[in-house]
């Protein structure tokens, strides 16, 4: 059973101060952030940690993202309610939540089996989002359902895939890091024309790694 107690509440509010002393300025995404219990992509003996401005493990070699990375990555994106929006990296669900709450119509693929299960569980049967989740290999995009006004990646990769650019509407947004191993700058690419994008960089993080064949292999 999934509880969100008064004490949970009051934490999540410490950590939108936290978001926005560090620069978050979207008020919807600080509204919905607020709104959504991080902690429910938790398990409850790691409680504590759900909180605190960190990434944390989540198996498989993964991790939930930071809260503040979560927040950068969803203001860069400025998803609209009814926009079209393709992620890939579920991981744990909770940047899916963020995204289901503020009324895009979400398309997300997990790499891996066992967190694709998981994240399906809690966001399909016991949260009740209407998302569409797949499980396979999100660097080669999801051309059945393309173009898509934003796509965002939740993993590190090592150059931006042009069909992930290519599957994007005129006008639509790419939100990827992109680096090394280690650290990844995060881009912000728009689809200006056909043959034209307009690319922005932003700070520096660290992801785990995109994998598929337009991620690292």
């Amino acid at each position: 059973m999934l509880e969100d107690n008064y004490r949970h509440r009051g934490m999540r509010k410490a950590l939108i101060r936290t978001l926005a002393e560090k620069g978050i300025t979207h008020p919807e995404v600080l509204r919905v952030m607020e709104k959504v219990p991080r902690h429910f992509f938790f398990e409850k003996a790691f409680l504590e940690h759900a909180y605190q401005d960190k990434a944390f493990p989540i198996g498989e070699g993964q991790t939930i993202s930071q809260p503040y990375t979560v927040a950068f990555q969803t203001q860069l994106l400025a998803p609209k309610p009814g926009d079209k929006v393709f992620e890939i990296g579920t991981g744990s669900g909770y940047q899916a939540a963020i995204l289901a709450e503020m009324g895009v119509k979400l398309f997300t693929v997990e790499f891996n089996r066992h967190l694709y299960t998981r994240a399906s569980q809690l966001l399909l049967t016991q949260l009740r989002y209407n998302i569409k989740m797949y499980c396979g290999d999100g660097s080669v995009g999801l051309p059945v359902y393309a173009p898509f006004d934003k796509i965002i990646v939740t993993a590190g990769a090592p150059a931006v895939p042009k069909n992930l650019v290519d599957q994007l509407k005129i006008g639509g947004v790419l939100i990827i890091p992109v680096g090394n191993n280690e650290k990844q700058q995060m881009l912000r690419i728009t689809r200006a024309e056909d043959n034209k994008i307009i690319k922005e960089t932003f700070q520096i993080f660290s992801f785990v790694p995109l994998l598929g064949k337009n991620g690292w292999k």
